[in-house]
């Protein structure tokens, strides 16, 4: 059975796939493991939306659920290494479903257990179910990722989300991609360098909110930069506001991995254009689609 690490190991069929499982899901079909399967949630910092939407999943799944959402109350708390917790959830569960702060955590877990490891956020590098949920949101909403342009707003320097997302487009033809950041906060090279469609690195979201099909915003997040006085001087670069959506497509939409701080006003949530909670919702039945697919044996 596989690991899910990256959003790279997912083939655009493997996205399609899970689409039309998610669709069946949404549409009433009822999805059970048949044989009892045990789902870990090995959480080494904190989550509320991904955490309960692959409970939730499990559950629905007819699977039982295990696991922690904080080091508190593990024995890591008292000096145990990562790689020994991760050894005793392979004896007591199917899959095991990682967040962690450090970069690599993931990978790592999945050279020493022989059951799937899911990446659910490792540090500043990814969270590729993350980024099935957003392409399955615009494919709900367009009907296909391709031939769109994307508005990539805020911190795309440590956002996670945003590595996933870059990476994960690369499986379709977006018309064109707008990176749009602070000075410090600019997409990292090695992200870069491995896109295969247009994109632009620019400072505004202003000068080309007009053009812009999907705008997919993440929060300045405090806990990944190294410096706070770093954070201190980038922390609200920008808010997306009435001005700039009154300036968007009316078909257009605003996409946000949560939770949110102030980079969207609040009175943005009423706009026709607003579907981040709507996005948040379909975590659900995507992640079932995953976990029914490694859990069956058919991936």
């Amino acid at each position: 059975m596989r690991d899910i690490i990256s959003s790279l190991d997912f083939s655009k069929e493997d996205f399609l796939t899970i689409f039309s499982l998610a669709d069946e899901i949404e549409k009433g079909k009822r999805l059970k493991l048949q044989e009892e399967k045990v789902v870990a949630t090995a959480f080494f910092e904190p989550s509320t939306r991904t955490h309960l939407s692959f409970t939730t999943a499990a559950l629905r799944l007819g699977a039982k659920t295990m696991g922690f959402s904080s080091t508190e109350g593990i024995s890591e708390a008292k000096g145990e290494n990562f790689a020994d917790t991760i050894r005793m959830l392979e004896n007591y569960s199917d899959c095991i479903i990682i967040r962690h702060k450090f970069d690599g955590a993931a990978k790592f877990a999945s050279e020493i257990s022989n059951k799937p490891i899911i990446n659910a956020g490792d540090g500043k590098h990814e969270h590729p179910t993350q980024t099935l949920i957003d392409i399955y949101t615009v494919y709900k909403s367009f009907g296909s990722p391709d031939n769109l342009t994307y508005g990539i707003l805020g911190d795309l320097k440590y956002a996670r989300t945003v590595n996933s997302l870059l990476r994960g487009l690369t499986r379709f033809k977006p018309r064109f991609v707008y990176l749009i950041s602070p000075e410090p906060l600019k997409a990292r090279k090695e992200i870069l360098s491995e896109l295969n469609y247009p994109y632009k690195e620019i400072n505004s979201p202003s000068e080309v909110i007009s053009e812009i099909d999907v705008l997919y915003v993440t929060r300045i997040q405090k806990e990944r930069f190294p410096d706070e006085m770093e954070y201190e001087k980038v922390k609200e670069s920008y808010t997306v506001d009435e001005n700039l959506v009154n300036q968007m497509k009316k078909d257009s939409i605003i996409l946000h991995p949560l939770p949110r701080v102030n980079e969207i006003d609040r009175r943005i949530d009423s706009k026709p254009q607003a579907k981040y909670f709507y996005q948040a919702s379909l975590g659900v039945p995507v992640r079932m689609s995953l976990l029914y697919k490694i859990l069956s044996g058919e991936w």
